[in-house]
């Protein structure tokens, strides 16, 4: 029997995958289905699968997706700047570069950053429907760039009007407005959201930095879908985004992070269309879909400019027979990136997946296998296969086993920055393997739900900048630990606690991975009630390793709260109101850049 929202969601998503609500013991919750693992599967037999939905996005009162991805368990968020400042995250340990970000399904990584990582520091959720977050090795399902997991937004299909609006501390506005229709037969909606601060020293200001530094981004989004038929179908979406942020960097003689008039410009777009058939018994998917992004940086009056762009053209097709759902596809990706030196690269990869899902009573056995041909670094073939056991008593036992691997990006393979004697080393793709355990456990009524995940994560041919020049050579391992729980308290009220233990190691030197605190945990209370609801979220951070001109020191732990309600006037009228830093606590998220102080912000929301 499959378990409420909860567990479904692995528990801590709930804090933020389920809205609070008065216990009902007449209640019951539909099994939450995800999407990004190719066919659809419920998520209690999907292993580290968490979901995050829009009534709870809006309910914690988040506004860029790094506000809100860092209480993942097993993710951690490094900002080098409060407002538009470099966000990116480490999945289970691993380096930014290897956790793919998908829009719509289509991939946005930076195809121009070093390690080919995504920044968050712009991503508007105003437009998010849900977030999947997918942790683990996902290279069976998605390819290249997936070591780490994947985090799959998708966009909101809006039916009637939208519009909010919002002020606040450092003289912040922000503004949203969405409008649509939707039917069986076809659905167009828009979307624009424009957000502007005058922000805190991106350089933390305890240590002498008093200027400000301001960031602005506004995001426009288009979606649609029509059906010809039963068995024609279209749909495609569009987004844009654009920011502008003042940074602060290392200036002489000192080259110590300082105030500086460095800024940074980027713009970014992704889209997709797609055409879906019915045809031989089969779900047929044909696909074509691109995102382009360029980054430009001021520093000293010289500017450094990255741009980068990715196709992919894909078929898939999914069907179901005697208790198997299957899909299986080809796709084609091709990625370019032109970089501040000049140097300019395309690669190119042809890739063959299948992917296939059997439920035998109480048991759920799922397996995928993908192969990839690149056009420089050589073939690879990736697999995983997970399973989840119904134990009685409410209690279900998970597990997985995934390799993955990723390519080098094109800094890589132009080896970018270089300076070591002729020839450079041959570069091959990075691997990794990874095993993962879990027991959930739910209670009949549903009021209280948990799950516990032991992991390791190996990671091989790491590449690494060395003595000049770029070579495979590192290894890493985690080891982790993640515990989720939620109980529904009634009179409105539930609790969302969560805790990660990460222990994250380069296995060639012996020391422990950058930015990747080894303790990290949140408390979420929520409540609702008729016309008021809010939420409160506590989340702590232990000491991690960072790094200061090259050495290696420790960046103070940490623990924040955030307070976020809402009062209905109407059915139509919302006020909100949401505090930042309720305890005014001075901490870094990265070493050397503050953070704000307490902060204070009140709006309101429309629906027509």
């Amino acid at each position: 029997m499959k378990r409420s929202i909860l567990l479904s969601t692995a528990a801590l998503s709930a804090a933020f995958a389920a809205p609070a609500f008065a216990f009902d013991e007449a209640t019951q919750l539909d099994d939450v289905v995800i999407t990004a693992t190719r066919i659809p599967a419920i998520v209690e037999d999907t292993p580290s699968a968490r979901v995050i939905d829009a009534k709870t996005i809006e309910q914690r009162g988040a506004v860029f997706a790094s506000d809100i991805l860092s209480d993942v368990p097993g993710l951690s968020v490094t900002r080098s700047g409060a407002f538009g400042g470099v966000a990116q995250v480490r999945m289970r340990g691993a380096t930014p570069g290897k956790t793919l970000v998908l829009v719509d399904g289509v991939s946005v990584n930076d195809p121009a950053e070093i390690n080919g990582a995504y920044d968050f520091s712009g991503f508007d959720l105003g437009d998010i429907a849900r977030i999947e977050v997918l942790s683990g090795p996902q290279s069976s399902l998605w390819g290249s760039d997936a070591i780490g997991g994947v985090i799959s937004f998708t966009t909101k299909e809006i039916d009637g009007l939208r519009a909010e609006a919002e002020a606040g501390s450092f003289d912040t506005v922000r503004g949203r407005l969405a409008a649509g229709v939707a039917n069986e037969t076809y659905a167009v909606s828009a979307y624009v959201a424009h957000f502007d601060t005058d922000g805190i020293s991106a350089a933390d200001e305890a240590d002498g930095n008093p200027e400000a530094d301001g960031f602005t981004n506004t995001t426009v989004g288009l979606k649609g879908r029509y059906a010809v038929s039963d068995t024609v179908k279209f749909d495609g979406s569009a987004r844009w985004s654009k920011s502008d942020a003042d940074l602060d960097g290392f200036p002489a003689p000192t080259y110590a992070l300082a105030d500086t008039d460095d800024t940074q410009e980027s713009e970014q777009w992704s889209g997709f269309g797609r055409a879906s058939l019915a045809a031989l018994g089969l779900k047929h998917q044909f696909s074509v879909s691109a995102s382009d992004i360029e980054r430009t940086s001021y520093s000293g009056g010289f500017g450094s400019t990255f741009s980068g762009d990715r196709q992919a053209y894909r078929w898939q097709a999914d069907g179901a027979t005697r208790g198997v759902t299957y899909a299986f596809g080809a796709e084609r990706e091709e990625s370019s990136a032109a970089l501040s030196s000049g140097e300019a690269r395309d690669l190119a990869t042809t890739s063959v997946f299948g992917v296939g899902q059997y439920d035998i009573g109480a048991l759920n056995l799922t397996g995928g296998l993908r192969y990839d041909d690149t056009d420089d670094f050589g073939a690879e073939t990736t697999g995983r296969i997970s399973a989840a056991y119904d134990l009685a008593g409410g209690f279900i036992l998970s597990g997985a086993y995934g390799t993955g691997f990723k390519a080098p990006t094109v800094s890589q393979a132009v080896c970018d920055y270089c300076y070591a004697p002729l020839p450079w080393p041959e570069l091959k793709p990075e691997t990794a393997d990874s095993v993962e355990i879990a027991l959930g456990w739910a209670s009949a009524d549903g009021r209280f739900e948990g799950r516990a995940t032991v992991y390791r994560l190996n990671v091989e041919d790491q590449i690494t900048y060395t003595a000049g020049e770029y070579i495979n050579v590192a290894k890493t391992r985690s080891d982790g630990f993640e515990l989720e729980g939620r109980a529904l308290l009634g009179a409105g009220f539930d609790l969302t606690l969560a805790y990660a233990w990460t222990d994250a190691e380069d296995r060639t030197t012996g020391a422990r991975l950058l930015r990747v605190p080894e303790h990290a945990g949140s408390a979420t209370l929520g409540w609702t009630g008729d016309r008021l609801s809010g939420a409160l979220t506590v989340r702590a951070e232990g000491d991690q390793d960072d790094s200061d001109n090259g050495v290696t020191v420790a960046r103070e732990g940490f623990v924040t709260a955030n307070l976020n309600a809402a009062y209905e006037l109407t059915d139509k009228v919302t006020l909100t109101a949401r505090i930042e830093n309720l305890a005014d606590e001075h901490y870094q998220q990265v070493l050397g850049y503050g953070e704000p102080g307490r902060s204070a912000y009140v709006g309101v929301r429309l629906r027509y």
